[in-house]
């Protein structure tokens, strides 16, 4: 067993706790099926004392200086840093990931803590406003939230987990934190572990390693915390939106998507082929921000799917540990279920199978539907899969139109020569995200990280980030006598 098999345990209040449910969890290889470690799920009752631990820790946390803050951040990083080998071969093990998506992920997890660094001075500095009142002056301070209850996937269950995590606890929060726990370690006992080594106070950081049936709505209704944070599904969202809005908790949510990959009429067709290929299919296609459908001009349509059909045909799929493999398993049985189901209906549409795939366990080469409708059931379902779908359009206005005919709106991309028209049209599809020339899967610390339209509410990235997790307070001094008018 590794040092990270062995944190298979929760996180509670600074001590590795195992559940008390009496039942188990195996995170299993979803490669070759083999277990990994096994967890002792946690109860309802022992999440509620890591939000009690939480609440108490945060009230000295949130008072600590910016430079000890800084100095528990850097030092979190340098652990993933030390420990880089093991936990990219932990996160191929966990997820499926090839071991360029595995790199990717803790090199996103990295940039993201690193990007708290400064975080902390926001809660330092004040801003000093003028006032009509002779004699008063108003001062604004960013003051912690207070607890923030955190809810991570299973694709990319480190970074996703961090860019809540990192942020929350340099802006003096306390955070109960419940990963996906079929990825437990990477999601997170292994981010709980680097806090741990650099010193982070007990109860500031809890991690919860348990599932629904176990603790119900719990995450979700505990007085405890002040926002939740999720990614995930847009039904779980709305949930969490519901349940959140009766009892008027903020909410941070980054949900599904039906992304656009737009390649226009003077788009320069090998290069959109390049971005396409490896939008579609890094990680299996299991990505919030993954091409969903690919819409294409017919002046180049023809070019386009040949090229692409040909590139796709020569990726390699197998064990993610490969380092030559690019398509690995999908994350179990079930997800592989649901996407040859999706794949079977496709068949019977009116749809072109212009590539068959096939499954060989949970892997699933990649299957290429062309001549696809718009508005069918296989263009506006977030596939989540090697299925790759290719919609053509008439005209460059039809492909924008069509972009935007779908009840998500996270990111997009749009292909074309000249740049200025590009940017006019970026502006016209309703997405949190469009990028012009590249592929629809992009992440960065510093922008405003979030969809539209059911694909989410609130925006991740510094300094956006510090809008969400801290609250304004107004302090207003009067200096001088005021005189009333009563």
């Amino acid at each position: 067993m590794t040092k990270f098999e062995e944190l298979n345990k929760s996180f509670i209040n600074g001590e590795w706790t195992e559940g008390n449910s009496g039942r188990t969890f195996d995170i299993i290889n979803p490669y070759d099926q083999t277990v990994i470690t096994t967890v002792k799920l946690a109860t309802k009752e022992q999440l509620q004392t890591a939000f009690k631990n939480a609440k108490e820790a945060q009230k000295q946390w949130g008072k600590t200086s910016p430079e000890e803050k800084r100095k528990v951040l850097k030092k979190a990083a340098e652990y993933l840093k030390d420990n880089r080998d093991a936990i990219v071969s932990m996160i191929s093990r966990e997820t499926g990931g090839s071991v360029i998506k595995a790199n990717v992920e803790l090199d996103l997890t990295l940039t993201y803590l690193e990007s708290t660094f400064e975080l902390p001075d926001e809660l330092s500095e004040k801003q000093e406003k003028g006032s009509p009142i002779e004699g008063k002056t108003n001062y604004i301070h960013r003051l912690p939230l207070g607890v923030i209850a955190s809810i991570s996937p299973f694709n990319f269950p480190m970074n996703l987990s961090m860019r809540t995590i990192a942020p929350a606890i340099a802006l003096g929060n306390g955070v109960v934190h419940k990963p996906d726990v079929q990825v437990g370690l990477t999601g997170g006992s292994i981010i709980a572990k680097a806090f741990e080594h650099a010193g982070l106070p007990a109860g500031v950081l809890n991690v919860i390693l348990t599932d629904i049936d176990e603790i119900g709505d719990e995450m979700l209704t505990t007085h405890d915390s002040q926002l939740i944070s999720f990614t995930g599904s847009t039904p779980v969202g709305k949930h969490i939106g519901e349940v959140a809005g009766k009892l008027l908790k903020r909410v941070a949510l980054e949900l599904g998507g039906n992304n656009p990959f737009v390649v226009l009429s003077d788009a320069e067709v090998d290069r959109a082929v390049d971005a396409a290929i490896f939008g579609k299919f890094i990680h299996q296609g299991q990505i919030c921000m993954i091409i969903n459908r690919m819409i294409v001009h017919e002046k180049v349509y023809d070019e386009f799917v040949e090229k692409f059909i040909k590139r796709t045909k020569s990726l390699p799929y197998g064990d993610p540990l490969n380092s030559e493999t690019i398509i690995g398993p999908l994350i179990n049985e079930s997800q592989v279920e649901k996407a040859m189901k999706l794949i079977e209906d496709a068949k019977n549409s009116e749809a072109t199978l212009a590539l068959e795939g096939k499954r060989e366990g949970n892997v699933i080469t990649p299957y290429v539907f062309t001549d696809v409708d718009n508005a069918s059931d296989l263009a506006q379902t977030e596939l989540f899969a090697p299925i790759a779908t290719i919609i053509k359009a008439e005209t460059d206005d039809q492909a924008i139109e069509f972009a935007n005919d779908t009840k998500y709106g996270l990111s997009s991309a749009i292909f074309t020569q000249d740049l200025e028209k590009g940017h006019k049209l970026a502006l016209k599809i309703n997405s949190g995200m469009t990028h012009i020339n590249d592929q629809t899967v992009n992440d960065n610390p510093t922008v405003p990280f979030g969809g539209n339209k059911q694909s989410g509410m609130g925006r991740f990235g510094n300094p956006w980030i510090v809008d969400e997790f801290t609250v304004a307070k107004w302090v207003s001094v009067q200096s001088e006598y005021r005189k009333y008018p009563f």
